[in-house]
């Protein structure tokens, strides 16, 4: 199943977030879950990140759970909400 993830940061976490990118990339490198596609949201001008998008691949809400609450850059840190609704993949 198709998963998207999408985070927006709390205001002024800017330097956290930079310091949680090499060990959250690093994680994510590990292959913890499929990762089909992902990159992070800027401001309208792309000059300031303000949160991050994935779409994942996962076998359940649980797979999902496990790696938000093990990832460096997890919600609660930097992030303000996250979630994590199934996507239903259109046909073409």
């Amino acid at each position: 199943m198709l998963f998207v993830i999408f985070c927006i940061d709390k205001p002024g976490m800017e330097e956290k977030r930079a310091a949680a990118m090499k060990p959250h990339v690093d994680y994510l490198a590990t292959g913890v879950i499929k990762l089909v596609m992902s990159g992070p949201l800027t401001s309208d001008d792309g000059e300031k990140v303000i949160g991050s998008l994935y779409v994942v691949e996962a076998e359940n809400r649980a797979e999902i759970e496990e790696f938000q609450k093990k990832r460096p850059a997890r919600p609660g840190r930097y992030l303000g909400n996250a979630r994590s609704p199934r996507l239903q993949q259109a046909r073409r």
